[in-house]
């Protein structure tokens, strides 16, 4: 079994990527205190001997109100006079590294990175060890981007941990679900495996491999909805359900995953927006959970508090509140533009900049990147071959595997027998798309194999047929769907959504498959010479009443998004090679 898993994992992997696994000594990250320049080495900020805190505000005290200023924001410059390399804080990790924000780069020896499944689907193993191992294999491949001078950030935003209240929300797919304590166990797991620490929790020392970031703080699970959108929400929360519901996975994200990141939200929190709550960032997540870490804003949410919630009077008194309630750092350029015109005006006193920054460098200290060549340092001796390596292609597989649910298997349908002389009908318009298994903010994957590809590894005689023109189906070749049918010994359909359909920015307004699919469905599994085998791709629910009762329709399979491997994984459950009601998970008590 061993051996089938790899030879449908690898053949790919191989092609695409030998030449990923020697690193180019020629590229350098960008580092500061290097110790060939003795103009900067002698620099206090520079002395790894030193606390951190104490190097942070040596650096601080050395830079100009221009300097200070340009560092407030995600894209922050170079400051060449002292040695400091140009830095991003966007950079994108939800399930792989991802190329989605500013600060890795997909152009040089890596081209891709492995990618798991979908959050939503991880979930569904309820397997923390799990969870945890993928974090780690992320904070490795982001370690050995920025090694191989792929990477001027080494700050992820990721995980989101916000919960799944309604269904709807398209990006519902991105968290591990509506339970509070599922969802604060997975930011644990997540979030240790990220950033370097042991699965019990063991101490960091202050060292970061990578740095994750709990977003989005907090209460958000509305992006685009009959006309409301994510940048005017107020969410009006009950004290008890904020305390019940929302802040669990925070609070626990802090005080067990220690978290060097926190993400304020766009919206507004019973009429305070996140990013201005003095109450949410400094007196809950500063002083209550002791967040010892760096605040940033979602893209552009400052700007929003005086363009579209009309909060601010003044782009300056935007700026103040923010700064005020304890946010560091501006996705996006408005602290750039209006934080000297808010000190100018006496509205802001410059210890409040000060206090930002001594946060912003201090978790770059922690990353290592002010201790001189990052190369020479523990977390500098990880190579590119790590990035898509075989452990790590296993491990994606794994993850899909264990979380795919079996929701109906009617008279032992499923495991479908192997077979040479076996016909295979494979239909709809998810079946030939490998990109669909990605979900939202994936990278460029170590491999690409659709379900298609990996069917017919099991049946040669595979025929195939969308039946709809795209996943709204507003479009169906119905009766051809059923002729083909007609024709196989077995019906595989390949049904659910996609990224047209949800998605960040995009809410659904209902519940049921779209367009013609449930049509398509009923009668390509009415015309089959047996039950037909239904697998859903989706990250919300879908309502499938319909093919619960109907007897014509013999299993169902959910598969959320399940990564590069997805597949695969789903080949193996089809054909009996791996049981989703079977699998084993380590329990390890968490501290």
């Amino acid at each position: 079994m061993i051996f089938h898993k790899l030879s449908l994992v690898f053949p790919l992997l191989c092609l695409c990527f030998t030449s990923l696994l020697t690193r180019v000594d020629s590229t350098q990250p960008p580092f500061s205190c290097d110790p060939s320049n003795p103009s900067t080495e002698t620099f206090p900020f520079c002395k790894t001997t030193l606390p951190i805190s104490q190097r942070a505000r040596d650096l601080v005290s050395r830079l100009t109100l221009d300097e200070k200023i340009s560092q407030l924001v995600n894209s922050a410059p170079a400051i060449p006079r002292l040695g400091i390399p140009a830095y991003e804080w966007w950079s994108e990790a939800l399930h792989g590294v991802a190329g989605v924000g500013k600060g890795i780069f997909f152009n040089g020896t890596i081209r891709g990175a492995t990618s798991f499944p979908q959050v939503i689907l991880t979930a569904a193993s309820f397997d923390s060890y799990l969870w945890y191992r993928i974090g780690q294999a992320i904070g490795l491949e982001a370690r050995a981007l920025y090694n191989a001078g792929q990477a001027i950030g080494m700050t992820f935003w990721a995980p989101n941990i916000n919960i799944f209240r309604d269904p709807r929300w398209g990006r519902g797919q991105e968290t591990p679900g509506e339970d509070p304590l599922v969802t604060g166990k997975y930011a644990v797991s997540y979030v240790r495996g990220v950033q370097g620490d042991t699965f019990n929790g063991g101490k960091l020392k202050g060292k970061l491999q990578a740095s994750a970031c709990c977003k989005h703080f907090t209460a958000y699970d509305l992006d685009n909805w009959k006309g409301t959108t994510r940048y005017k929400f107020d969410a009006r929360v009950t004290m008890q359900d904020l305390a019940d519901t929302y802040q669990p996975p925070f609070e626990s994200c802090v005080k067990q995953g220690r978290a060097s990141g926190i993400m304020c939200a766009y919206n507004r929190v019973n009429g305070i927006p996140s990013c201005a709550d003095r109450n949410l960032l400094s007196k809950t997540a500063r002083r209550q959970w002791g967040f010892h870490g760096y605040i940033t804003s979602d893209c552009d949410a400052v700007s929003i508090i005086h363009d579209a919630q009309g909060y601010a009077k003044s782009p300056e008194d935007a700026v103040v509140d923010v700064l005020k309630a304890g946010m560091d750092v501006n996705c996006g350029s408005f602290l750039q533009k209006h934080t000297k015109a808010a000190v100018k005006q006496k509205k802001l006193p410059e210890s409040e900049i000060d206090r930002a920054l001594h946060n912003l460098f201090s978790v770059r200290m922690r990353l290592g990147l002010f201790n001189g060549n990052p190369t020479t340092q523990p977390f500098g001796k990880i190579g590119a071959d790590v990035v898509c390596s075989p452990a790590h292609q296993v491990l994606a597989l794994q993850a899909a595997q264990d979380g795919i649910v079996l929701l109906k298997n009617s008279h032992g349908l499923l495991p479908l027998p192997k077979s040479k002389s076996v016909s295979l009908a494979l239909i709809g318009p998810n079946a030939n798309s490998a990109k669909t298994l990605l979900g939202n903010y994936a990278g460029p994957s170590c491999r690409s194999i659709t379900p298609l590809q990996a069917l017919q590894n099991y049946v040669e005689n595979t025929v195939y047929y969308p039946g709809c023109d795209t996943v709204a189906c507003s479009s169906a070749s119905i009766d051809k769907a059923v002729d083909i049918a007609k024709g196989a010994d077995h019906v595989v359909l390949m049904m659910g959504l996609d990224q047209t359909q949800e998605k960040e920015e995009l809410d659904r307004v209902d519940l049921v498959l779209p367009g013609r699919q449930q049509e398509l469905i009923t009668r390509v599994a009415e015309a089959a010479k047996k039950p037909v085998i239904l697998v859903l791709l989706c990250g919300g629910p879908v309502d499938i009443t319909f093919a619960k009762y109907d007897r014509n329709i013999g299993s169902i399979l959910w598969a959320g998004y399940p990564g590069e491997a997805g597949a695969v994984a789903l080949a193996e459950v089809i054909f009996g090679d791996h049981n989703p009601g079977e699998f084993t998970v380590i329990a390890v008590e968490m501290q």
